[in-house]
């Protein structure tokens, strides 16, 4: 079975954090890596962030969780521009011949 990676998006409420939204990025460890690593945010989970974003990997179908970030609302739309942009020129490049 490959290993496939995906961005997790989340968000806080009064009965803990809620998915809402995913990024797939495929099965490329270096690709997935490189664009969280350019991702804005703190790596510092405090109690007050209400918006996560996680770095996931499934291992035998199941997800693990690699990395997570905490983001403002700005930083998430600035997030989601840039990991859009990266999952086009990916998807692109695969199409190339």
């Amino acid at each position: 079975m490959e290993t496939q990676f995906y961005i997790l998006l989340s968000l806080k409420t009064p009965k803990g954090f809620v998915d809402y939204g995913q990024y797939f990025l495929g099965n490329d460890r270096e690709a997935a890596y490189g664009l969280f690593e350019q991702l804005k945010g703190s790596a510092d989970l405090l109690a007050s962030c209400l918006l996560h974003i996680d770095l996931m990997e499934t291992v035998n179908e199941l997800p693990v969780k690699i990395r997570t970030i905490c983001c403002t609302l700005e930083e998430l739309g600035d997030n989601c521009k840039l990991i859009a942009r990266e999952i086009f020129r990916l998807k692109n490049l695969e199409e190339m011949p």
